[in-house]
Order: structure tokens, then sequence, then C-alpha cells
């Protein structure tokens, strides 16, 4: 069939299509002959056009513009109307055109005093940028996915007609169609056009699972992404394969190229095998949640420091993911099993990036060593210290910012800011109310299920919450989730090597709070202060229960 040509101005010929027919007939099953716009068969696949289909990622190198640039002629060997599925397979590939042959075993069956051959009736599909009058009615699932795309199909139709149609006149008429409806969905070449999916499994709340596709969402936009839509599934476990259902891949790839995303974000962390196994699905790129964390730190870190701690991250993120990128390993050694062709390039950049790991590490401990010798000068001038720790975009700058005038960056963002900072700031005393002062250290946001390359690459910036005399946790009452946000918080904390001080709670941002939730919060956490830091209320209270906090620690 490789050796065949179709004229680049007609569907298909009578001959291409029967001899086509005769070798499905002949081997008993389905077959798809994918043809470019020049009338080269490009591709050739037994089974329908669901397993048959041009991989996603391939797709690309044969594309015109909105359309994919190639056609799919198949076989099926009973006579019916082509599927939902087999339409939804010509909307993923964004084919020009689908020609289905229905054809008989019998070969050459005289049909209305002419001869059939082996074809015995056509379908001809392609896909409509506008729901027109004479489109198939698709069921709710695939009308909900993108209502400005979908498929026209036509009745059943002798090859004879099918065969004298001009395929250029139609695709150079869908094409002008859709650069007039997709022109308004252009947008900034370098913004990641997103897809979210999130997966709800057993033992996680229905409240819990939003908050956690919000908190995405709030991560995508502050990595400069764009957020196009959010899909969900619900399983007792992720697929270990796909993680989500081979349903929900096939919709999540129907849902990339009606949207025109060209990310795919999942609301969790995914194994290597996962990401290669989606990207080959969908054709795009798909990152978990802690790559979209360290893309955002990656931007945020402006220190030396910041940028040590964020390259040592990804490059420990990095290293067990090599494997995905389809680079053949072989297996240095000795033994049955082990010996190989010698070094491959996966294994040259497994030991460069080893090799730099060890010695971003050696830096980070000399800057924790740094660290260690600025803190005791500090113990030594008898001078308290309290570490500002909260949930990421809980207002810990701002705060720093109106008590101390430190002029720290802030912004209605998670992670705004990566590097601490200190400052002191003067309190009265709790026994003798003369003046004195305490030094307050900003440190790194602290987020629900912190990925554990940020904690151990920032230990250097978590050490200062270790070492202080006492705590300021800084909460965000107007967020619904900041009881969840407490409790991650916490729970990090008593997960650090040496357990921490005293902790005081600052409710935080209470002008945005209704009666309900401070009267809740007052009741539950009845030690706490409230306070606002952009509309400096509730400071004065602050300065006074943080020198009762700090007589406290130190008593």
């Amino acid at each position: 069939m490789y050796t065949q040509r179709v004229p680049g101005d007609r569907f298909t010929t009578p001959e291409f299509a029967q001899r086509l027919a005769a070798i499905s007939v002949d081997i008993k099953q389905p077959l798809c002959t994918y043809i470019n716009r020049r009338g080269q068969v490009i591709r050739v696949g037994v089974g329908t056009l669901n397993q048959t289909k041009i991989p996603p990622q391939e797709l690309p190198r044969y594309g015109a513009e909105r359309l994919s640039g190639i056609r799919c002629i198949s076989t099926q060997l009973k006579a019916e109307t082509p599927k939902e599925s087999t339409l939804t397979a010509m909307l993923i590939q964004r084919l020009d055109a689908l020609v289905v042959l229905n054809v008989t075993e019998s070969g050459f069956e005289r049909r209305g005093g002419g001869a059939t051959g082996y074809v015995k009736e056509t379908y001809l599909a392609h896909l409509i940028p506008t729901a027109e009058s004479g489109v198939q009615e698709l069921d709710d699932r695939v009308r909900a996915l993108d209502s400005t795309l979908s498929w026209s199909l036509s009745p059943a139709l002798s090859l004879d007609i099918l065969t004298k149609q001009d395929f250029l006149d139609l695709v150079e008429g869908l094409e002008a169609e859709f650069r007039r409806e997709f022109v308004a969905q252009q947008v900034d070449a370098d913004q990641d056009r997103v897809l979210i999916v999130g997966l709800m499994t057993d033992g996680i709340t229905k409240e819990r699972f939003e908050d956690g596709l919000a908190e995405i969402g709030r991560l995508v936009q502050t990595a400069g992404g764009e957020v196009l839509q959010t899909m969900r599934q619900k399983r007792s476990r992720p697929h270990p394969q796909t993680v989500v259902g081979a349903g929900k891949v096939q919709e999540i790839a129907l849902t990339v190229q009606t949207v025109g995303a060209n990310l795919v974000v999942f609301d969790r962390d995914l194994s290597p095998a996962q990401i290669r196994n989606l990207e080959s699905e969908t054709g795009v790129r798909v990152v978990d949640r802690t790559e979209v964390i360290l893309d955002i730190f990656a931007q945020r870190a402006q220190s030396r420091a910041g940028k040590l701690q964020v390259e040592l991250a990804q490059l420990e993120y990095m290293l067990p993911r090599l494997t995905g990128r389809g680079q053949a390993m072989s297996r240095l050694g000795g033994g049955i099993g082990t010996r190989g062709p010698g070094e491959t390039k996966l294994e040259t950049e497994r030991r460069a990036i080893q090799r730099r790991i060890t010695r971003l590490q050696q830096e980070v401990n000399q800057l924790q060593a740094h660290r260690s010798r600025m803190r005791q000068r500090r113990q030594k001038q008898e001078v308290p210290t309290i570490a500002v720790v909260g949930y990421t975009n809980a207002g810990k700058s701002t705060l720093l910012n109106t008590l101390t005038n430190a002029e720290v960056y802030t912004a209605d963002q998670l992670f705004a800011t990566l590097d601490p900072t200190t400052r002191r700031l003067p309190i009265p005393d709790a026994v003798t109310g003369e003046p004195i002062s305490i030094l307050l250290t900003d440190t790194v946001g602290f987020i629900h299920e912190l990925p554990p390359p940020l904690v151990d690459s920032f230990r250097a910036t978590l050490e200062e919450v270790t070492e202080a005399d006492a705590l300021l946790h800084v909460v965000d009452l107007s967020h619904r989730a900041w009881q969840s946000h407490i409790r991650s918080v916490m729970s990090i904390l008593s997960e650090m090597p040496v357990t921490p001080g005293p902790i005081l709670l600052a409710f935080n941002k209470i002008d945005q709070v209704d009666g309900d939730t401070l009267v809740l919060a007052q009741e539950e956490f009845p030690q706490g202060v409230f306070i606002s830091a952009s509309q400096r209320l509730g400071l004065e209270t602050l300065r006074q229960k943080l020198a009762q906090l700090v007589h406290y620690a130190l008593a």
C-alpha cells in the first residue's frame, strides 16, 4: 500500500479503495491508511482508527493549520454507521477527513445494475468549527468539551459519488473557517495554555479535593500559565500506568485538541512512567504538582543561596526521571544481565547530574555553616529570635514589612518570596514594660504536602525555624481552607529534626473575613491574635503577645 499514490484533489480513487477493501477481506481485519495532502501513503495500520491512530507527538510534522494535513481511508467489516469512538479518534488526530469503507466478503456484488466490488458503501466525515444544520447530534459528554468544535458525517454514499468529490476544495474551505473561528483564541506564544486534571481517591473529602484543585490552579497562574479547563475523575486508587482510567485519558487527549492546550498539569506527583505514558497519549507536555512548584521557585529565587537551593531541588527531582526520556540505558557492571555496549548518553547525563548535586550539597552545607555562625553571633548578643512561619500567601512578608519597614517583595501570589529576611523589632518587655529588641525572620512559605526535594534542599532556610527561640505562625483567615492550612504547617513543623519553640498563632486578613468565621476562630484558638497586616489592625496587641511569647520562651 505504501507504493500507491492518490490524486491530491481526491479523497481516494476506486482502484485504491477496492484494493484496500480486498486486503481487509482477505485478512479479515479492518485496515486504516493515512495519506498526506500530496497523496502519499504515510502510514498503514491493521485495526480500527482507535487502534492505529498516529501518536499525537508525531502529528505536528505533517500539520497544516488547525487540521493535521492527513486524511484516513479505513475499512470496517460490519455494514454500520461509524461509531462515535471512531469519530472521536478523528477529532483527536485533527484529520482533514475520514473515509469509512463498509466492505463485503462476496466481492463484486451486483447492486442497482452495477458492480460494487468489495466496497458496499462509504461514509465521509470531517471536522467543522461551528455547530451547523446537518451535524450529527453529539451526546452531552462530547458536547460539553467544546461546543465550537465537532464533526459532520455524511449519509451512506456510493464509492463512485465519493471519488468524484473535490478533497482540496473541502479542506481549504474548512481551514478558512477555522481561521475565522479561532482567531480570538490566540494568546502570547510564551504563555502555557494549561489543562488541569484532578483525581479524587478514597479517603479524600470533596471539600479537600476541590481546595487542592483551586490551589494547583493558583500555582499554575503564579508560574505564568493560563488555566483553560479543569477535569476531574473519581477512582478508588490511581491507575499505575496513567493515573486516571483509559477512558479519561482519551477524554483528556480530546480536550487538549478542542481547547488548544499545550500543557497538562496533574494535582499530584507522577512517576516517570506515568508521565511518559500520558505524553504519548496526549501529544503535549505533562507535569505534576512538584514540577510546577519547582518552576515557581526557579522564578522567585533572587539571592545566590536561593538559586543554589532551587537548582539542587530541580536536579534531585530530575535524576530518577531521566529514564523517561526514551534513551536506552545499558547496565554497566559484571555478570549476567549487566553487560552492555558501553556508557550511553543517559548514563553520561546521570553522572554529570550526580557530580553537580554533590557539589551543590557541599555549597549548601557551607551555607548552613555560615548561617550557624550568624545565629551564634546573635545568641552571644542575647537577642531573642522569632521565626515567622505559615502557609504560602498567608501574608508573612507583608506583616514583616508593616512591623519593621523591611521592604521585602510582596504580592498576592503563592511563594512570592523565598529568601529569608531578618529584621529587628522593638517591643515592650512583658515584665517591666521597658523597650527591648527581638529579631523577626521571614521564612519560605509552606504548602500542603511540601515536595521532599524542596524540604531537603531548603534545609538551610528551614534551620531558621528550628534555631529560633519561638515561632509566629501567620494564618490567612480569609481562605476557606484556613483550618487545613494550620494542620499542614503543624505537620511540617512536627517533622523538623529539632522541635521548634513555643508558637503564637496570628490570624491575618481579618478585614476580609465574615463574622461567623471570626467567631469560630476565636472560639477554637482563644490564645491567638487577630490582625490585618495590610490595614495595620491589631498590631499593638501583636507586639504585646510577642513580648509574652519571648518571656515564656526564655524563662
